[in-house]
């Protein structure tokens, strides 16, 4: 299975989904005129890797901002890996938000409440200097 990469733009996230490692990364913002054509993608990449998954996936969402229409497909990507957990597979998701925007961790808590996957929330400073 090939693995999923996608370049971001002023509109759309980084994905970079591998299927070798269960190690999946989805990051910057999500605000694409056609969220249906974007997501549909990762969502048949991912009925692809629902099939021969690695034992441990991990997940990791790093969004800046996303719209109501991205929300949704996000929540779609989410019910999938869920059912990677009702296989009896591991999934792990880390939900990354800046440190002075609660409304993202809210979201994070609310997509958390609809799923079975295990989330863990990190506080981030986009202005850190590292």
């Amino acid at each position: 299975m090939e693995n999923l990469y996608i370049k971001a733009t002023d509109s759309t996230p980084y994905v970079n989904f591998n299927s070798e490692t269960g190690v999946f990364l989805l990051e910057g913002k999500s605000v694409p005129e056609n969220a249906h054509e974007f997501y549909q993608t990762i969502l048949n990449w991912l009925d692809e890797y629902v099939e021969n998954p690695h034992e441990n996936t991990v997940v990791s969402l790093k969004l800046d901002y996303f719209n109501i229409v991205s929300s949704k497909r996000i929540l779609y990507i989410l019910y999938k890996l869920n059912e990677l957990i009702e296989k009896g597979y591991k999934v792990n998701l880390e939900w990354f938000y800046h440190e002075d925007e609660d409304d993202m961790l809210e979201v994070g808590q609310d997509f958390a409440f609809m799923v079975k996957i295990p989330f863990k929330f990190t506080e981030y400073n986009p202005f850190a200097i590292i």
